[in-house]
């Protein structure tokens, strides 16, 4: 089997972790560059990822997590939180990181910059909030299938109290949402889901070549 099917078949959405395994330094070090490399609109990834390992601090996000226990046991939960909002520090920041990274004089990224910003900064707040969760999930993709290559089980949570997090993790006072989360660690010998037929639409429902 081609090895990009043969990871996507071996991921699944697990749902008991094994509490005992956890996820090596050096693997995690993979995971979060690969992360890092993750594609967003423009370049600007405009988000932060936390990754929790504390115990105290996911036993008081499993309450907020619909009580699941993937959040209890999984080795780390990373949080994809999303900017609410922006203004020209966003592109500004990434220009000059751009400047330094390629050697290239400020002044001659302007007109970049300007076009950035025409597209983006008189967004209304809410469209703005929608885009940056879209440029997470992008990450937060990434993530699931570098994890699969790996050989990390993930699980990816949505069920949960988004509020609660902004509270708990001090979100809301650094411009920042909980978009998603993802469990991540290795799946226990009883989590019976593992062994479960993948169901997905087939491609004739799903794809249409024009």
């Amino acid at each position: 089997m081609n090895t990009v099917i043969e990871h996507r078949t071996w991921r699944y959405a697990t749902k008991k972790f094994d509490a005992a395994k956890k996820v090596s330094d050096k693997d995690l070090e993979t995971l979060l560059e690969a992360t890092r490399l993750s594609a967003s609109s423009y370049g600007l990834q405009p988000y932060h990822i936390f990754v929790i390992t504390d115990s105290k601090l996911k036993e008081q996000l499993k309450p907020v997590s619909w009580g699941q226990t993937q959040i209890t046991d999984a080795s780390h939960i990373f949080v994809f939180a999303n900017a609410t909002d922006f203004g020209d520090e966003l592109v500004d920041d990434y220009l000059e990181n751009v400047s330094k990274t390629r050697d290239i004089p400020a002044e001659g990224l302007k007109g970049y910059s300007d076009f950035m910003k025409s597209k983006l900064i008189g967004l209304p707040k809410e469209i703005k909030n929608h885009w940056t969760a879209r440029q997470a999930y992008i990450a937060f993709g990434n993530l699931m299938q570098a994890a699969a290559e790996l050989k990390i089980d993930t699980c990816p949570i949505e069920g949960f109290e988004s509020d609660k997090y902004n509270e708990i993790l001090g979100l809301s006072e650094k411009n920042l949402n909980a978009a998603v989360v993802l469990a991540v660690g290795y799946r226990s010998e009883k989590d019976e889901t593992q062994h479960l037929a993948k169901v997905r639409k087939s491609n004739k429902e799903l794809f249409t070549h024009i």
